[in-house]
C-alpha cells in the first residue's frame, strides 16, 4: 500500500469515527486480530495430531502400485 492510500484511509476513518473514537477503534481491532491469530494457530496445532492419529495405520499397509492406478 502506498502512502497516499494510506493517509487516505486515516483521513477517511477520523471523519468517520471522529479522533476520540479512534483509539477504541484501534483497541477492537488489535483484539479481534489477536483472537484470530490464537483461534488459527490452536486450528493449526490440531490438525496434525489428528493426522498421526488417522496416518499411523495407513503407514502400516503400504499400498502396491498397481493399486493406485484409476479404474478403467
Amino acid at each position: 500500500m502506498s502512502a497516499g492510500g494510506f493517509l487516505l484511509i486515516v483521513i477517511a476513518a477520523l471523519l468517520l469515527f471522529g479522533p476520540n473514537k479512534l483509539p477504541d477503534l484501534g483497541r477492537a481491532v488489535g483484539r479481534t486480530f489477536r483472537e484470530f491469530k490464537e483461534a488459527t494457530r490452536d486450528i493449526v496445532d490440531d490438525v496434525p495430531e489428528a493426522k498421526r492419529t488417522e496416518a499411523a495405520p495407513a503407514r502400516a499397509e503400504s499400498p502396491k502400485p498397481e493399486d493406485r492406478r484409476l479404474p478403467e
